[in-house]
């Protein structure tokens, strides 16, 4: 049955199970076929109500911190991957009761911490970030490899003296990219680190692929891991976030009023700046559900947001139909990277969060939040 708006409160956040389904079918397949190892990264989606259907998929999650190393390791139950820039003195301990794979970002913090890792009484298998220096992603502040970048050791400075523990080799330089790119980073790392991949158990590949969009190359994905795990004998993992809930969730919100200033604004009761942060930060213009791009439709409208921000603007669109309050849009694609970076700037309550089951066409809300939220987020 198909998913009706009317249902949900707004502003809601609605997972599709159909949809996230068809994205871990094609992953578990990947993994099938490969034999290499596939991870939700929960940067990009943490949903855990959703994670006893994610695990019957994939092998594990990634974490970059330690409160999502225990979300990691408490709700979701199987492997436990994680990688930080740096890691806090007093949090390690901790952290070493969570994880299965730990990957340093310089060998200073290796060194710093390799004897507590050795006496934590858990196999944890250690690794270290590499930075490949081959950069393809075109918005500045999601490239890994951009100059001058924090993330990940490069090969000026990589230090083969020191690997005595190390077990694997990361990489992280994709973002929502195509497995056409992957080839090409690939070679780049193996120019640069190829040398000390025999020498490893696994690779992981990071984050970052379109796996599950509709024009990536699966084929070469596959050939890419199977080249790689031959060549090298290595286990090669990949950590994708958004591929996992790919046009897999909606966001839901209200008409509330109407503003005339040149042009006619639509003020709804959610926020780019609060609720869909990437809409600001890419910057990019997400899909509705019957709506066009201005010129498309005879009634254009800017679609601006709840909050005092003055660039807390969604988009310009249009209809086929005047807007009125009260109507309900469906913005497509919110399920990753929003629900992990909302916030409550000026107030603004947090979304609904909901699951639509296709095979009841019900939609159930899981979680609401309200004042409290806000509150006990500050002092």
């Amino acid at each position: 049955m198909p998913f009706d708006p009317a249902e949900v409160p707004t502003p809601s956040y609605v997972c599709q199970t159909d949809a996230l389904k068809r994205n871990l079918e094609l992953l578990a397949a990947i993994q099938d076929e490969t034999g290499c190892r596939i991870l939700l990264a929960l940067k990009g989606f943490a949903m855990f109500s959703l994670f006893p259907l994610i695990r019957r998929y994939l092998q594990g999650a990634t974490a970059s911190s330690l409160d999502e190393a225990r979300l990691a390791a408490e709700e979701f139950g199987r492997e436990v991957h994680v990688y930080a820039p740096a890691y806090r003195e007093e949090e390690f301990e901790q952290l070493l009761g969570y994880a299965d794979h730990l990957v340093f970002n310089s060998f200073s913090q290796w060194g710093r911490f390799r004897e507590r890792v050795a006496a934590c009484g858990r196999a944890v298998s250690c690794g270290i970030r590499v930075n490949p220096q081959h950069s393809e992603v075109k918005t500045a502040i999601y490239d890994p490899c951009t100059r001058f970048s924090r993330l990940g050791v490069v090969a000026g400075e990589f230090r083969p003296d020191q690997l005595a523990g190390i077990e694997g080799l990361h990489f992280h330089a994709l973002c929502g990219q195509t497995s056409e790119v992957l080839a090409r980073t690939l070679t780049a790392v193996e120019e640069k680190f190829g040398r000390y991949l025999g020498r490893m158990k696994w690779l992981n590949f990071g984050g970052g692929h379109h796996i599950t969009r509709r024009d990536y190359d699966v084929g070469l994905l596959k050939r890419l891991i199977v080249r790689t795990q031959e060549r090298y004998g290595v286990q090669v993992y990949l950590e994708p976030g958004e591929a996992v809930a790919l046009n897999a969730g909606v966001l839901v919100a209200s008409v509330l009023e109407f503003v005339k200033n040149e042009m006619e604004i639509a003020i709804l009761d959610t926020s780019a700046a609060a609720h869909m942060p990437d809409v600001l930060e890419m910057p990019y213009r997400p899909e509705i559900v019957g709506a066009g791009r201005p010129g498309e439709h005879p009634y254009a409208y800017r679609l601006g947001g709840l909050t005092c921000l003055a660039g807390d603007v969604i988009g310009d669109y249009s209809f086929p139909e005047p807007l009125r309050i009260g109507q309900k849009l469906v913005f497509l694609d919110m399920a990753h990277y929003t629900m992990v970076k909302n916030n409550t700037f000026n107030g603004v309550r947090l979304p609904s969060i909901g699951i639509y089951d296709p095979e009841t066409g019900k939609t159930a809300i899981v979680r609401k939040f309200g004042y409290k939220d806000y509150r006990d987020r500050l002092s």
